[in-house]
């Protein structure tokens, strides 16, 4: 098989939550273990950080990268969903996973996955963790997919791991309360491996605190600690959350071999994008008309980037806007200003949403526009009828900002 033979296989021949949703959740961790153990453990050969968390994960993660490649380490980095290649969710100094060694790999290792059912995920945190262990990396950060407990990602013994707040998303998982999510997060702290929670919550602090007591690991609420947050290139006033979050890490990894200066912390929050190819969080895409994307897709995401739009000037505001067929609209809808012209549209993987669906649930709260066939149609039309002095915002899913970078 070549390359794109290779991904096509993986993507269709197994069950991914990407696509399918509930149906591709598992229920423990017993496949990884049985893959970890076919690949000899490499999981075991690099150190870690891991990294979970209802909102920010990703941007945390590309941070803390950024940080500890210019403090001149070999850092590998695994997160998800990609936007537009699957080989965006492997790198190693920025630089994403070799086509021949996705190919290898599958190749190498089909049969196995074939035996024991292996999930999408599974097999691709499986690679990440090979690779990084071949490429003998100095740490690697590695990115929960969902939840934290039950997630393929949590068989390894990082050297810290990190929260950075709860919020209800992914709710038929993980539960309906913030203290039930927070119990899954928390699964992601083991036994003497302090823990840097981001955002101080009165509903999850206690099971943290709990979590961290039983298992005799330093808790750090960096929102409490850090007092000022540093510049970054990664903009959107909610990466100020972020920013003190890694901040406070690096300061646990201080306590480490690892020597990181004030000066490569500086420079790495400032080169996320370049250090990392970061891409989707308030991407400015082009200017007269502005146009911005992100990738923020449950209540507490949306809310940040709302109120980052209040602050933008613009005469008019478009949104093109899509999401999954499993999304709390509910909880999203009062967030969406009703003096915007909204154009509807479905991401194109099957748990896309009906874009008359969407318009009709929409339009019943007073939030009106029309719809398209594809994203990319949407996105055409914003920018056929928006003039230079007006704002384009992209967003609502991963999905639908991958379909327009």
């Amino acid at each position: 098989m070549n390359y794109q033979d290779t991904i096509n296989w993986m993507f269709q021949q197994l069950p991914m939550y990407q696509n399918k949703g509930k149906s591709a959740y598992k229920e423990d961790l017993s496949n990884t273990l049985k893959l970890s153990k076919h690949l000899s453990y490499p999981e075991k050969k690099f150190k870690s950080i891991h990294v979970a968390g209802t909102n920010g994960k990703g941007s945390t993660s590309h941070m803390l990268a950024s940080v500890l490649q210019e403090a001149g380490y070999k850092v590998g980095l695994y997160t998800s969903p990609h936007l537009k290649d699957f080989r965006e969710r492997i790198r190693i100094n920025g630089k994403v996973i070799s086509k021949q060694f996705v190919i290898g790999f599958i190749k190498r290792n089909k049969t196995f996955f074939e035996a024991n059912q292996l999930s999408f995920f599974e097999m691709t945190v499986g690679m990440a963790f090979d690779y990084f262990a071949k490429q003998k990396v100095d740490i690697a950060i590695i990115e929960v997919g969902l939840g934290g407990r039950l997630d393929s990602t949590n068989i390894i013994s990082p050297e810290l791991a990190v929260i950075t707040n709860i919020g209800f998303d992914h709710m038929q998982f993980l539960g309906d309360t913030l203290g039930k999510i927070a119990v899954e997060k928390a699964g992601i702290i083991k036994e003497n491996i302090p823990v840097v929670i981001g955002e101080t919550q009165e509903e999850t602090k206690i099971v943290f605190k709990a979590k961290a007591k039983a298992t005799n690991s330093t808790i750090h609420f960096a929102d409490q600690l850090v007092n000022k947050a540093l510049e970054s290139d990664l903009k959107g006033s909610y990466q100020v959350h972020n920013i003190k979050t890694v901040i406070q890490s690096v300061k646990i990894l201080r306590q480490t071999e690892f020597q990181i200066s004030e000066a490569e912390l500086k420079r790495g929050l400032l080169n996320v994008v370049s250090n990392t190819g970061l891409k989707g969080r308030w991407q400015i895409l082009a200017e007269k008309p502005k146009i911005i994307c992100d990738t923020a897709h449950n209540k507490e995401g949306l809310t940040y980037v709302m109120q980052q739009l209040q602050s933008e000037k613009y005469d008019m505001l478009h949104i093109v806007f899509g999401v999954v067929n499993d999304k709390d609209l509910d909880s999203i809808m009062p967030l969406l200003p009703d003096y915007a012209i909204y154009y509807f549209c479905k991401p194109n993987i099957k748990r896309g949403l009906d874009a008359k669906e969407l318009q009709s649930i929409f339009e019943s709260t007073g939030l009106i526009g029309k719809t398209y066939k594809s994203v990319k149609m949407a996105y055409k039309s914003a920018i056929s009828n928006a003039k230079k002095e007006d704002l384009i915002y992209v967003g609502g899913s991963t999905f639908v900002v991958a379909e327009i970078i």
